[in-house]
């Protein structure tokens, strides 16, 4: 099979590789699209940070140049081993893949968390994923793709379910005002999860074209802002004290910009990760009684249907924009794009073209 392959920063090949052999529990399945994110791009560009390229990852035993793709679609084309009668009945589906792989056994996984399994690893960073022709996967991650939703509808359901975990971790009631700090990739996917508050939503960003899809998919205000605008204009600009504060950016002093902001007795989730240490003073903080929330990943058994019932019933795909590239110029028209903050909308590999 083809695929694109992970060497070392900068240095994505696509190459042709053995077809992968699904184990006991998983299936093979034929790659329809795979979708890029900020991560991908930043593994690309400044990794190995989550891809294993010189250790072996504890979770899926891997080591060494990594397909990446982590949102991904296809058909079932074949099955393990282990003559699993329901195993065999996945063949012929057409599914959407979680990409998060859990044990099922420990206590978080007990518990429904499975996105904080002590086993946990991810297709497509962990170990090889999508970005290719085929991609075993277990069907613990795999949910059927609805009949009457599109391929590049279905494509969105792994980070629309990211956005919908995080808008459950924001803890939010019905009447509440809440502020999102950053309308890119996932701070989109958030918005569409909030389709429904009845609350204001106010979305604050650094680009008008991410603002004017952010109007599109409902946002109650937009507001551009300048990347030194300091906390006072902010919340002069915002003008009321939303009781949820959603950092969706990951920029660098956006942490304490958003405790800032906060009502008092309100929660702040932070959803960017930001490796650079930042400086945060609490006191603040904790005389307000603002609660702090963080949100990672999402729960394939429960926010990946979701995701697909909402993509089948209100499609996403020309809201945000989307770009299907061949597989050759995934580095081209695909990475460099994200990595130079250039890319419009989202884009999607078809590993099926040259």
């Amino acid at each position: 099979m083809r695929a694109g392959v992970l060497h070392a920063p900068h240095d994505l090949r696509v190459e042709t590789r053995p077809d992968p052999r699904p184990r006991a529990g998983e299936v093979l399945i034929e790659v329809t699209l795979n979708g890029l994110c900020g991560t991908d791009a930043t593994e690309y560009a400044k990794g190995p940070m989550m891809v294993p390229l010189h250790r072996r990852h504890p979770g899926s035993g891997h080591v060494g140049p990594t397909v990446l793709g982590h949102e991904f679609i296809g058909t079932v084309v074949d099955v393990g081993p282990g003559g699993d009668a329901d195993l065999g009945s996945w063949v012929g589906r057409r599914v959407a893949s979680g990409a998060g792989v859990s044990c099922g056994s420990c206590r978080w996984c007990a518990a429904g968390r499975t996105n904080l399994c002590a086993g946990y690893y991810t297709l497509g960073l962990s170990t090889h994923g999508g970005l290719a022709e085929l991609v075993a996967a277990p069907v613990s991650t795999l949910v059927p793709v609805p009949e009457g939703c599109d391929d590049t509808e279905a494509v969105l359901a792994q980070p629309l379910a990211v956005g919908l975990h995080a808008v459950d971790r924001a803890g939010i009631a019905p009447d509440d005002d809440v502020l999102l700090l950053g309308a890119g990739a996932i701070g989109s996917f958030i918005l569409a999860g909030l389709r429904d508050h009845r609350g204001t939503v106010t979305v604050v960003d650094v680009d008008p074209e991410r603002l004017d899809v952010a109007e599109r998919l409902g946002a109650t205000r937009t507001i551009a802002v300048s990347r030194d605008s300091t906390v006072e204009e902010l919340r002069d600009l915002v003008g009321v004290d939303p009781q949820v504060v959603i950092e969706s950016s990951g920029a660098p002093g956006a942490a304490a910009r958003s405790l800032a902001l906060c009502a008092r007795g309100g929660r702040t989730l932070f959803v960017g990760l930001v490796k650079a240490p930042q400086e945060l003073v609490l006191s603040d903080v904790v005389l307000r009684e603002v609660d702090i929330a963080t949100t990672v990943a999402h729960i394939c058994a429960t926010d990946l249907p979701r995701a697909l019932a909402l993509l089948e019933g209100s499609p996403l795909g020309e809201t945000i924009g989307t770009t299907t590239v061949p597989l050759d110029d995934v580095v081209t028209r695909g990475l460099e794009p994200l990595m130079a903050g250039t890319a419009g909308g989202k884009i999607l590999v078809d590993p099926r073209r040259g």
